[in-house]
């Protein structure tokens, strides 16, 4: 059974010899058909290689995704692998019902997971969790998805957490087909967890980065209690943007030893923000405590500080398919069409932030200008 199904699927997942295949066109290939095989007019690769273009160009529904498919000229159809039909060799692209067909039914952990960038070597790798509002139905409760993203902003999977369950079931399931040796990984406070700490240490070779907060409350008051205000070593970070200036200070304390109740801890950070808004003057201060494996000889307070803040980028790229791509408007909720419209919007976003766009708006406005060359292009289509 595929491990990201929160609906009931069959399919096994990808291997990591097939993730690893060059190409996306290979990749795809590998995923089962999920149709009958009588009366099927398009393979199930250029389908999904037109939804991923479609969603390259700006589409946000499976209508706008058939509206694309309709007006693709000849070449660009070839190029998708439609196949000729005909003495006359036309090409007939797929219809928005085909598509639609196809995105409910089709493993959503495969094709997550096939679109997906490898963490292997990666710095970081951030955990975090979305829910698509607009999947709410009159009996059932928005799709929730919990996903897995490296710096930059680039997707490794994704999975649909079950409905009357939290993302910490979910946790270790993710990112357990990965290599994540040497690999940070990050997550909010919900996943601070001993069993989640000591799988990504003992099991995965990983370190973690884990923030504490009142729900653990007596770890929380052990670091509170800690002698911060001893500690010389500190780190400042002064920045301004988005209307408000906001300074970061950064402080360290080794604490193997102390007899913290966590497993593999080492050290634990103390982050204060000191935030002001620029329109109003209001202020506001923050403080965060957080627990890792590493040591001081390998995070200094300078990178405990940009491990910490690269978990926003996370919630940068959820920002992104709510804002740009309307993944909270989308009214799509039936079968896998939530996760897997979910995963053709990141797997856009990784491809355009691979292709040297900062701004995801301004990409798809550069994309838009060219829509049946540009995207086909992105993703290595010959």
């Amino acid at each position: 059974m595929c491990r990201q199904s929160a609906i009931v699927c069959l399919t096994k997942s990808p291997t990591a010899a097939q993730r690893g295949v060059n190409g996306v066109v290979e990749r795809l290939a590998v995923l089962r058909d999920p149709r009958d095989r009588r009366g099927r007019r398009h393979s199930l690769v250029s389908v999904l290689l037109t939804a991923c273009c479609a969603v390259l160009a700006g589409a946000r529904s499976y209508l706008a995704v058939g509206q694309w498919a309709r007006h693709a000229p000849l070449d660009a159809l070839a190029r998708l692998g439609v196949r000729a039909a005909g003495p006359l060799g036309v090409r007939r692209a797929p219809s928005t019902s085909t598509i639609r067909r196809i995105l409910t039914l089709v493993c959503p952990g495969g094709l997550a997971d096939l679109l997906g960038c490898d963490p292997a070597g990666a710095r970081h790798l951030a955990v975090d969790g979305k829910a698509a509002r607009g999947s709410r139905t009159d009996t059932g409760a928005a799709a929730h998805l919990l996903s897995a993203v490296l710096e930059g902003g680039r997707t490794v999977s994704q999975l649909r957490v079950p409905d009357k369950t939290t993302e910490v079931t979910g946790f270790t399931k993710l990112p357990a087909p990965f290599d994540l040796a040497g690999v940070v990984v990050t997550a909010d406070a919900l996943h601070t967890h001993r069993d989640h700490a000591r799988w990504l240490v003992e099991a995965k070779k990983a370190h973690y980065l884990l923030v504490i907060k009142r729900n653990q409350p007596t770890l929380h008051t052990a670091l509170r209690l800690l002698p911060w205000k001893e500690v010389t070593v500190r780190r400042y970070d002064r920045e301004a943007g988005h209307g408000r200036r906001e300074t970061r200070t950064v402080r360290t304390l080794t604490v193997t030893g102390l007899g913290l109740d966590f497993p593999h801890v080492t050290q634990t950070a103390k982050i204060h923000r000191h935030r002001t808004d620029l329109k109003t003057g209001k202020i506001t201060r923050e403080t965060v405590y957080a627990i890792t494996d590493l040591t001081a000889r390998e995070a200094s307070p300078q990178a405990i500080g940009q491990l910490a803040r690269a978990q926003w980028g996370i919630e940068a790229v959820h920002h992104v398919r709510d804002t740009t791509f309307g993944e909270d408007a989308s009214k799509i909720r039936t079968g896998h069409g939530p996760e897997n419209m979910a995963t053709l919007r990141s797997f856009a976003i990784s491809t355009l932030r691979t292709a040297g766009h900062d701004t995801i708006a301004a990409g798809l406005r550069e994309v838009s200008y060219t829509p049946f060359t540009r995207p086909l292009d992105l993703i290595g289509l010959p």
